[in-house]
This record gives structure tokens, sequence and C-alpha cells, in this order.
């Protein structure tokens, strides 16, 4: 028999214990164990099989035949629900043998629980109603889809039940299952819609019952009395309390400081700061709550591959994308083996000695022979699976051609593509108008010497054919990329690490009367040495060998610097860090039925499982990044160093043109802005797909925010905002600039910056890494030597064979390698990516709202009108930076892309 008995309040047994050390916080207000709708809230429902007899059929069942508080009524209706399951595509044997007992148990009712909770009050227990029933049989899959499944539960539903807006989940199996949805049908002819695409836990780990509201949204002030209690409960679920190590099923969110990117265990050498704290200001990530290191108890002791850095859940990579991301894996492993083989017989990692060995990693691959694969095996300990790989065949070693050399191998020595790159290159966000001369450092010159610049209106004018600097600022023609403020404090630590030269430096551009940006000169840091007073190189391109391959190798610097900056600042802080704690204050704060977090719950998929990995991997004290990039181990303070210029109001793309003076605001003009460079391609499409997502977000905002106060009086929006503000970028919580909340255009503003970070801006600068670094030469990550000075013992060197100079200075074969590997796999879309404009069929039912769904199908079809643009401007001979003789195509913000390297595609989310 199957006998039910309450369950504990789901408040009570996640709070229970001890005072709590940090209380989660509802509405921005500390929640106490008092609050008396706790001690009135339905029993949640456990169900315990007491014997061995099978259970009655759904007809007969007791459970079918009563209310929730037991009486019967003859006045009633048959409801049937559906409930589609997510099973993984391909299985083991253990595991098929389990899906098929629990099919068995779904089939005869001992699976899967279901409580239907309506809209309205019940008198007696003065919360939802509620009626009961198991899954019980199943239903054909579907012929399309293999791995769904589909159950039926059948309910007897009381004439006065009202319309049902949630259903309490019970998963009686020992382990989770993936519930995309439950329909309800046969009531008021009408199917009711419970969106899932959730993992519900076992009761094995955790005996509450999982919350799943219907697709209405419903601002908080406008929740059915029914249904109240569990808009609160559930929220309270996922907060948690702050305490304890997080375990892989639950759902929790909340924030932690950076501590967990060394290795003080481990390595000395691998001891990293804490980002976050007024020391080294930083955004919050996802807490996990792992016990302290033994070294150093600030730091938070790590976890390494192949085991999971916790994050909540439902935030994990789904199977296809698991299957894609190892995939990669596995490409950047076999990519390395051609360095690694290099280093291992050599015993050194060895420099390119000659362009064709870098171009033979795309045309021929690498053969490897039948003693070099035993020794690389033998020294190497690779497995026998790799071993077999191995001996695969021949050419299984090869990188594809990257776009920037496919149709023109040296577009990359010319001056001109060094400058288009900064304009529709994988970093064009960096260069900005030159306003003034003498350019001025703002660093401290007791420390790090004179502020002005060498670079002087003399030499400018030089480069400027006649013109005047004067008259060259006024017509607005000169542009700068600025990376000497931000590096100058670090050159000297980078400089002492092994393999590793830099400066920082400063490039001017020229926009010439014919459309041409062309850079005019360089200056190089290095910082004031008491030996020295010179620390300061300014280089223009010359016209002799000698100043030519100079010029190459300051150009070069300027590269490794730009690498270093769009990957630590602009890509990995402004969108993945960033991000964060958007979508971390999102689940905590705005209840899964609040029509802002069905906004935004697009644009959050994957983005805190990408930043975890990235942590185990990428960031880390000895990870990738410190390994290929100029910084080093100083890679992630360089990034908070960064964080203390970030503001929030510039990351819509307007504000941000307008702040490096690359736009006008012309009221006149599309989208209200005049750009100063018309052929500025990444300014120009992205403020069509900016203006897209505008007028989507103002629409929407607009349908669910009638009434004059209705953004000020919403608590879940402003203890979300205020979250956010507070405690996920807690270092820049008193800072001035953070926009207000208090209107319809102050939501609409916050939210369009929002999802063009986590669309646009990320995509902008993530897609085309491969396609613009996957050539060393053309984006080296780092340099290994200083540009030799006539003084220099290397100096002879450099005359006698410039060439071997310019190689020996960019990174290793191994580092090289390394670098394009992993670029590859981060430029790659998922076959399950999901982009902008663009609906997944499993959620096509995300929101119950007919006027909803036409303003997003307006929204689509405008991306459709923006993706023909772009392609009509990439045809156009007078658009110089995106068309032109072995010029490849801007496609970074074209909405719409296929799996792989496509160099393309807008995806709804940071996915990678």
């Amino acid at each position: 028999m199957l006998a039910f008995k309450p369950k504990p309040s789901s408040l009570r047994s996640t709070f229970s214990g001890t005072a709590l050390r940090s209380p989660p916080r509802l509405y921005g207000v500390p929640v106490l164990l008092s609050f008396s709708w706790t001690t009135r809230s339905r029993p949640l429902v456990r169900a315990v099989i007491s014997d061995d007899k099978a259970v009655e059929t759904a007809k007969t069942s007791p459970l079918n035949q009563k209310h929730s508080n037991g009486s019967s009524d003859s006045s009633s209706k048959q409801v049937k629900a559906v409930v589609t399951i997510k099973k993984k595509m391909k299985e083991n044997i253990t595991e098929k043998i389990e899906n098929k007992w629990e099919m068995l148990m779904n089939g005869i009712g001992r699976g899967i629980l279901i409580q239907l909770i309506s809209e309205e009050i019940d008198p007696v227990t003065n919360s939802g109603k509620s009626v009961e029933a198991c899954v019980r049989g199943w239903l054909p899959k579907p012929p399309e889809h293999d791995n769904i499944l589909q159950y039926v539960a059948d309910f007897t539903v009381p004439s006065d039940f009202g319309r049902p807006g949630a259903v309490l989940i019970t998963n009686q199996h020992a382990k989770e299952f993936h519930l995309l949805e439950i329909v309800v049908q046969d009531f008021d002819g009408v199917p009711i819609y419970f969106s899932a695409n959730t993992w519900i836990h076992s009761r094995n780990d955790n005996p509450e019952s999982r919350i799943i509201f219907r697709n209405q949204a419903y601002l908080p002030s406008q929740t059915p009395p029914g249904i109240k209690d569990l808009r609160r409960e559930d929220l309270l679920s996922i907060c948690g309390n702050g305490k304890g190590e997080r375990m892989p099923h639950e759902r929790i969110y909340d924030y932690d400081v950076y501590n967990d990117l060394g290795k003080p265990d481990k390595d000395k050498d691998l001891a990293r700061p804490v980002l976050g704290g007024e020391e080294r200001p930083y955004p919050r990530r996802c807490r996990t709550g792992r016990p302290a290191s033994k070294i150093d108890p600030l730091c938070e002791s790590r976890i390494e591959k192949p085991h999971p850095v916790y994050v909540p859940r439902d935030e994990a990579f789904e199977e296809i994308k698991q299957d894609t991301f190892s995939a990669g894996r596995l490409k950047a492993l076999l990519h390395n083996l051609v360095p690694l083989m290099a280093a291992t017989l050599s015993s050194s990692d060895i420099p390119f000695t000659c362009f064709s060995e870098i171009d033979k990693l795309y045309n021929d691959g690498f053969i490897l022979k039948d003693d070099e694969q035993r020794k690389l095996g033998d020294n190497l300990f690779i497995g026998n699976m790799m071993k077999q790989v191995l001996n695969v065949g021949q050419k299984l070693l090869k990188y594809e051609i990257p776009a920037v050399i496919r149709k023109d191998r040296f577009s990359w020595l010319r001056d001109n593509e060094f400058a288009r790159q900064a304009l529709a290159g994988v970093n064009p966000v960096n260069i900005e108008i030159l306003k003034e001369f003498p350019i001025l450092s703002k660093l401290d010159p007791a420390i790090y010497g004179p502020p002005e610049s060498v670079i002087t209106k003399e030499l400018i004018e030089q480069e400027l054919h006649g013109m005047s600097v004067d008259k060259a600022l006024e017509e607005k023609r000169l542009f700068m990329v600025d990376f000497h403020d931000m590096l100058l404090p670090f050159i000297k630590r980078i400089n002492n690490l092994p393999g590793r030269k830099s400066y920082a430096s400063r490039t001017v551009f020229f926009y010439t009367k014919t459309g041409i940006l062309r850079p005019i000169a360089i200056e190089l840091s290095l910082p004031p040495t008491p030996s020295s007073n010179r620390n300061k190189y300014v280089y223009t391109h010359g016209h002799d060998a000698t100043t030519y391959w100079i010029w190459k190798l300051a150009k070069a610097h300027v590269c490794a610097n730009d690498a270093g900056v769009h990957q630590l600042a602009n890509h990995w802080l402004r969108t993945h860090a960033c991000m964060e704690p958007y979508i971390i204050a999102t689940h905590r704060q705005l209840s899964s039925m609040h029509p802002i977090y069905k906004l935004l719950h697009p644009h959050m998929r994957y983005t805190l499982e990408i930043n975890a990995l990235a942590r185990q991997s990428l960031i880390n004290g000895g990870g990738i990044i410190e390994a290929s990039f100029s910084p080093g181990k100083y890679a992630m303070e360089l990034s908070a160093a960064a964080y203390e210029s970030w503001r929030f109001d510039r990351e819509a793309l307007p504000a941000d043109l307008i702040h490096r003076g690359m736009a006008v605001e012309d009221p006149s003009a599309p989208g209200g802005l005049k750009l100063l460079i018309e052929d500025y391609p990444y300014a120009a499409d992205g403020l069509l797909i900016w203006s897209a997502i505008k007028e989507w977000v103002e629409s929407y905002v607009e349908h669910f925010y009638t009434e004059p106060d209705s953004v000020t009086s919403d608590v879940e929006l402003q203890a979300w905002w205020s979250e956010i503000k507070n405690r996920g970028h807690h270092d820049k919580r008193n800072e001035p600039w953070w926009p207000k909340l208090a209107t319809k255009e102050d939501l609409s503003g916050i939210l369009t910056t929002m999802i063009w970070t986590a669309s646009g801006q990320h995509a902008a600068i993530n897609f085309g890494q491969y396609p613009f670094g996957g050539y060393m030469p053309n984006r080296p990550t780092l340099m290994r030597k200083l540009i030799p000075q006539e003084t220099d013992p290397e100096f002879e060197k450099f005359m006698q064979n410039p060439q071997r100079t310019f190689l020996s200075s960019l990174p290793t074969q191994l580092q090289a390698t390394k670098i394009m590997a992993v670029q590859d796999t981060l430029s790659t879309h998922s076959p399950d990516e999901e982009y902008l404009g663009k609906m997944n069929e499993f959620h096509s039912s995300w929101i119950n709202d007919h006027k909803v769904l036409q303003m997003f199908d307006q929204f689509a079809a405008k991306l459709g009108e923006i993706e023909e643009i772009i392609n009509e401007r990439n045809k156009d001979m007078r658009l110089k930076n995106r068309t032109g003789a072995g010029i490849p195509p801007y496609e970074l913000l074209l909405p719409s892309s296929g799996p792989g390297v496509t160099g393309r595609g807008i995806p709804n989310s940071i996915s990678i």
C-alpha cells in the first residue's frame, strides 16, 4: 500500500540547526525562521512504499478520489497530465538497465509523485487547493526524439478547484531525472503548460519536492493567492543558508570571492591572491563552499579534473554540449602532441625557425614515425586509447587555415591590416579618439617617471604629409589604442618571468581622407630604473630594411598586449565575470514566474558552468591563460586592475562608443548615434543588434509594467537590482554611476545592457579568436624578447637574420599550438547552441502570453533583416574594412550560425 504523510516544511528543513551565519535574503531582507506563513504552509507530499503489493489502478486509487483535506466529492472531473522526460542519448549497460527499471516503476505508479496546486485558496488549509497522483503508464516515444519519454498521471479534480498554478514533483527513484515539461490536459478545454527543463533531484538526496510553476508570468503583487507561499518558498530554497559545501544535486545560488584560482597546498609558486575585496576589487562568483586550503585559510581548496566544480544543477552543460566540449579538449590534446613531441625528443621547447614550419601546421599536418610514436608514448605516459589514435595515420595533427590568412597569406604584414583589426578584428573595443597633445599618463610620476609621452607633435606631423596635429585633432582624424597605464605597473614583474618580455604600449593611428586607418607611431615603455633614464621608445614604419623589421617587432609587441587585454579585461572580465552576479541575483530574487526572469532566462544558459570550467583550467594558477599570454602568473591581477575602471553604465554599446569618442549623439542618425568612422564594422553592426534588443526589451517591459509606480512597487525587482549592486558587485556598491531603477525606461536600459553583454558583445569578442589568432604571427599572445637596441649584443644577430629574431621573439611551438588549440575550442559553436531570436523547440511554451510571443516574433524578424543588411555591407566595396582583395567579411555579428568554428553567430548567452 501507499502511505502518505506530511513532509517537514521546506523552510524548516533547509534552515534547521544553529543560527545562520549569513541568513538568506528575500526581497533584500534577511529571512528569519519565525515567519508566520511557514507554519501554515501546506505539507509537501512524501510517498513511502510500505509493502510489496502492486498498486491499484489510477482510477480506483484513494489518492485520486480525495481532496487535499481528505473529503470525497462527487462533483469532480478527470484530468490528465502528460509528463515529458529527457533521458541520456548515450547510455552504458548499467544506465540502460536502470532506465528500464525506472520506466517500470513509473509505469506502475511507484516512481514520480505529482501534486497539482490551485491558484485559489483552500479555506481548510489556508493554502492553495491541491490534488495528488502518481505517474502511471507511458506514451509511445515521439518518433523524432528517441531520448524523449512521456508518462501519464490521472487526477480527479473537484469542480471548484480553480486553475492549477503550480505542481510539486517528488522523485522516488534513486537518481535524478531531467524534466522537460508537464502539460495538464482536459482542463476547461485548454492545455496548461508547466515548462520545466530542469533536473528533479532524488528524494534520497533531498526529501523536499520541487516546485514548478505554470508558464504564466506574474508580478509579485499579481500572484494568485493559492501560490503566493510557494513563490516565496521556492526563492528561499534557491538562496540556501550560506553554509557548508554545495552538493552536485543542489540548486543553491550564492556569492563568493575568487579565492580558488591558486594551488598553495601543491606548490607555493602556484599560490594566487584573492580577487574581491578592498585590495583587489572584483565581481563575485558562485559560491561552492569547499573547505579552505591547508596553507592559506583565505583560499579555497581546489578540485581538479575530472571532478567537476559545483554549479547549481540546472546550470551544467547538457549532454550534447558536454560531448562537444570534450571533443574540443581531445582536439587540443591531439594538437599539442606536435610541440610536446618536439619538446620531449629535444628536451627543450623550441621556437619556430622559419615561416614554413608554421605553414606546415595547416598544409601538411605532422607525421609520426613508429619509433617517434613509441618514444613519445613512453615519455608522456599516453594511455592505450591515445596510442591507438596515434596509429590512425598521416595528417591527423592538422589545423584549419584561419580566416585572416585564408585568402591572403601575407595580409598580416601590412599596416592597413594591423589597423583594420582595431576596427573589425577580435578586439575592436579599445580604439578611441585622440583628443589632445601632449599625451599624458595618469600614473604616479614619482614611481613611473614623467607623464608625457615621447610621441610628440613633431613626430606625428612627419607622418601627416603636410597636415598639422592641431588640424588633425580638429577634424577628428587621430585615434589611439592606449595600454600604457594599464600595463606599466605590471611590466617589471612580467619581465622577471622566464620567457616573457613586454612593454607598455601606445599606438597612434591617422584616419585618411580616403577612409583608411593607418598606424603612424608606436610608443613602447619600460619602468624607469636608477641606471637608465631612457625607458620610452617610439617607432614609426620607416622605409629602410632595418626600420622595417623593427617596426614589425613593435607591432608584434602591440598585438601581444592587445591579446592579453582582450582576453583578460574585455572578454573574461567584462562579459564572463561581470555577467555571473546578474545570473546569481536573478535566480535568488526573481521568481521563475516573474516576467523579467522569463526574459533573462535564455541569456543565462551555461554561463556559470563555462566560468567554473575556466576557473578550473583556463584562468587558474598554472593554467592555459597564464602559460600562453604575456602577463603569465599576474594575468588575473591584471584583470582585477581593469575592473577598477569598469562601470555598468558604460557597458551599453552607445555609451561605450560615446565614451571612447568613436561616436557622437545625433538624433537624425539611425539609433541616435553618428560614428566618427563610418566604416567601423563592430560598431555599425553592433548598433543594429543593440537597437533590435532595445526595441524588444522596451515593448516587453511596457507590456508588464502598465502602472506609473509598477517598477518601484515590484519588491522582487528592487531586491534583484539592490543585490546586483550590493553583493554581486560588492566592491563597486557605493559608486554614483549605478543607474536608478525607478521607471520603465530605467529597467529597459538595464536589461538591454545585460542582454547585449551576454549576446552581441560576447559574440563579437569571442568567436573571432581562432579566425584572427590561429595564425600566431598575426596575433602573438606573448613576446619572449625585447626589441634589440644598437648597443645590445643581440643587435648584430638581428642584423644578420631579422626573420629569425622575429620568430624567436614569438611564442614557442608548444606555446603557439597550445593557444591555437584553445582558441579553436573557444571559437566553436555547440550543435545545441541557442541563438538570439531563435526558440528551442523544447522551450516553445516558455510563456502563456500571445502578445509577448507576437513581440518575440517581431524581434526575430528584425534580426533576420539585420542579417541581410550585414550581408549587403560585406559586399559594399566602399567599406574597405570588410571588403577587398583577400579581406575576410565581417561576420562576427551575424545573428545565425551553424555548429563549429564559423566566425559568425550570436548565441543568447555566454556559453563558451
